[in-house]
């Protein structure tokens, strides 16, 4: 577990994260919403070892981030797998070389026993014969899985993801983060996920964070937050009239299940995506990847 207790982070005369106190479990995909400058990249990088707080703890499975000597910092570190905006693939690297690259940094494997790890996470993402190829050579959405691939090639306790489905169609999207619910149930690790994406909300939100102005605003799962009463929740999430729509069912409990509000959403959106591409080619140019590919 992920233990975090009265985190404050400023800049300045600018604070930006103001008392955050939560908790992140196992086998759950954890997820840390809000608008632009609510402070959840920063939060993020306090995660990570990147920034360093000026109050509070953080504290990994009872270590706490602050005590550790640089060594056990350093081998924290190798425990935590990152899923970066964009994919972050080296361009000039194959996709095996990408996959490849932690274990170069940081083990003594032989090439052998890398390329069989590699092999393995590569499979695990249902990458097939693709170790040869070049991130320009693959879809967006094959690209996402080659940096899925990279964050758990070192079997990590802790997986973080930074906004892992932008760019994508709405239909890949959904694929993204079922496979990293798939891969965190499957391998009992740690998941926080950065994101202002409502699909991922409604698709894998087991846990949700919703954070304003650097206060935690709103906690809770992907079930509560479509009866929540708190203005700043319903207001950042209900921003559409789609989501107003959605809620209202739920709210009015006509026995609908959350996926069956989740699939309407996800068709509601690929005609409006359809239509948009038709009547605006050029201002709405969509390219779709089948998962598959």
């Amino acid at each position: 577990m992920i233990e975090v207790e009265n985190l404050t982070k400023s800049f300045g005369d600018v604070q930006v994260l103001k008392g955050i106190t939560t908790s992140f479990e196992k086998g759950k995909t954890n997820l840390i919403i809000g608008q632009s400058g609510s402070g959840k990249t920063v939060f993020m990088k306090c995660l990570l070892g990147l920034m360093v707080p000026d109050n509070g703890t953080i504290s990994y499975d009872g270590r706490m981030f602050s005590k550790l000597t640089v060594k056990e910092k350093r081998n924290l570190r190798q425990d935590m797998g990152m899923v970066f905006q964009g994919s972050a693939l080296f361009d000039s690297m194959t996709v095996e070389e990408n996959v490849m690259f932690p274990m170069d940094m940081f083990t003594h494997q032989s090439r052998s026993e890398m390329e069989d790890r590699v092999n393995i996470v590569l499979k695990r993402v249902n990458l097939i014969d693709a170790n040869k190829k070049y991130p320009a050579e693959i879809s967006g959405g094959m690209q996402k899985r080659v940096a899925i691939a990279r964050a758990i090639v070192m079997n990590p306790k802790y997986l973080f993801c930074d906004e892992p489905n932008s760019g994508l169609d709405p239909k890949t999207a959904i694929l993204i983060d079922n496979l990293i619910q798939e891969i965190t149930k499957e391998f009992d690790i740690i998941t926080v996920i950065n994101s202002h994406d409502m699909n991922s909300v409604m698709e894998i939100g087991e846990k949700i964070i919703f954070l304003q102005h650097g206060i935690k605003e709103w906690e809770g799962t992907k079930n509560e937050i479509f009866k929540t009463n708190n203005e700043a929740v319903t207001n950042f999430v209900y921003s559409s009239e789609l989501f107003k729509k959605v809620r209202q069912m739920y709210i009015e409990e006509r026995d609908y299940p959350i996926s069956t509000l989740a699939l309407f959403y996800y068709h509601s959106i690929a005609i409006l995506t359809s239509y948009l591409t038709f009547q605006y080619p050029h201002q709405y140019s969509v390219v779709l990847y089948p998962f598959s590919r």
